[in-house]
């Protein structure tokens, strides 16, 4: 069974400390995702997600601008990121996760909150998918100190997806 993600039920945010006192949400506007599975639990699914770094939102166009240039993803020469699974056992999705030129075996938490049939006919399928990441880890290195000492952005991202899937015919 092939299912597509349905991006208009579906959200790719993260979340990085900001000098580590507040919390900054950021968004992917344009990705996809599909997943393959043998049947309807999910279980042995392979699951392919990428997000295109120029569709970056947090809502402070700066801040975008300064995320999507060499200091961080270097959307120019990187545009996008991407995960592909090795497994997933119904709670957690193990894979590759590349960013910029590095590759990294992340592992996410997965609920499964079940399937319905939409008013239209169509099968879906709704997750949440959460885990964490250092950003040092891809080369995403910047930072700065206050002048109290604190570091601006913190290493840790927290990576939080909303996503609901349509099967395909």
């Amino acid at each position: 069974m092939n299912w597509k993600i349905d991006n208009t039920h579906s959200e790719i945010t993260f979340k990085v400390k900001h000098m580590m006192i507040s919390t900054v949400t950021g968004y992917f506007e344009n990705f996809d995702a599909t997943i393959n599975t043998n049947d309807e639990s999910f279980e042995n699914a392979s699951v392919e997600f990428n997000a295109k770094i120029d569709s970056i939102n947090t809502k402070n166009k700066d801040r975008d601008t300064h995320l999507k240039s060499d200091d961080f993803f270097n959307s120019e020469k990187f545009p996008e990121m991407k995960f592909i699974s090795k497994s997933f056992n119904g709670q957690q999705l193990i894979g590759d996760l590349t960013i910029k030129d590095v590759t990294k075996t992340v592992q996410l938490d997965v609920d499964f909150n079940g399937i319905a049939v939409d008013p239209y006919g169509q099968t879906k399928a709704g997750f949440e998918i959460s885990g964490n990441i250092n950003r040092k880890d891809y080369n995403l290195t910047w930072n700065a100190v206050t002048e109290a000492g604190n570091i601006v952005v913190s290493d840790k991202v927290k990576i939080v997806i909303d996503a609901q899937f349509i099967k395909q015919a």
